[in-house]
């Protein structure tokens, strides 16, 4: 896991990128270990991220490094997989830009079939209601339920794979050390006790707003398909909904009232 921690981290360094290098070269171990004539070779590595993936090799036992976050991980009983795991999720694996680590606390099922469900933050009764009715019904069918662990539709939406006794996996856009938003501390202490919470983020990042498009594309990326079921014109549901399609995912809208705001983006 070190030599993937300590490449992900290094500035300019994205998953587009992180993947790029892997097909270039193999492993993260490699392409640390690349001479700077090689790595400038593949597309969108400067000379300047060239020298900052050298000074990474040199810098891992830093105070600020990847076996720091490697101890953390372990002290929480958290994994860290990477793209070369079994525990990797299948589908996940086929985006132009997986992650290449995801920090995980419980269990994944890589080959189960998720269906993925967001929503309004600011849901109606209706709203609510559905989404846990739809995630308590596919549940009972044996799939995956996969959200964001936001207010509203997201919330229920695992309470509803919960009350089915089934299985759920919450995506943050924060650190698995920063629990967002703090009411559902209890939520993410039972879904984690049955199903998985996973985030792509350092285990302390905080929930910043750019956080949360990327995390949308996991959500979507590891599902077969996502349900909508309220959602404003504009608003993280239809970005999500947006990222299923260009994935060739298949997308589900919950029909709504035509008065309803809550259901404009539907």
């Amino acid at each position: 896991v070190l030599p993937w921690l300590t490449l992900k981290g290094v500035p300019g360094v994205g998953n587009l990128l992180f993947n790029r290098l892997l097909r270039r070269f193999g492993t993260p171990q490699a392409a640390l270990a690349a001479p700077k004539g090689q790595l400038v070779t593949v597309k969108g590595v400067s000379p300047r991220v060239a020298d900052r993936i050298s000074e990474a090799r040199r810098r891992q036992r830093a105070p600020d490094g990847a076996i720091q976050e490697i101890e953390l991980a372990a002290g929480h009983g958290f994994q860290i997989i990477t793209l070369a795991d079994p525990a990797y999720p299948t589908l996940l694996r086929q985006l132009p830009d997986p992650p290449p680590l995801l920090y995980v606390n419980g269990r994944l099922h890589p080959d189960a079939m998720h269906i993925a469900m967001v929503g309004s933050r600011k849901a109606t009764r209706y709203g609510l209601d559905a989404a846990h009715d739809i995630a308590q019904g596919l549940a009972e069918k044996g799939l995956g339920v996969v959200s964001g662990m936001a207010r509203g539709i997201d919330g229920r939406a695992h309470e509803g794979a919960l009350a089915a006794g089934g299985y759920t996996v919450a995506v943050m856009g924060s650190g698995l050390l920063n629990i967002y938003p703090r009411e559902h501390a209890g939520l993410y202490k039972r879904i984690a006790a049955t199903g998985a919470i996973i985030s792509e983020l350092p285990l302390k990042a905080t929930p910043e707003g750019r956080h949360f498009p990327a995390r949308n594309r996991i959500i979507s990326g590891m599902a077969v398909g996502v349900v909508v079921v309220e959602a404003a014109l504009k608003s993280g549901s239809l970005i999500t909904a947006r990222l299923a399609a260009e994935q060739n995912r298949e997308v589900f809208a919950l029909p709504g009232s035509v008065r309803s705001h809550h259901s404009h983006g539907t």
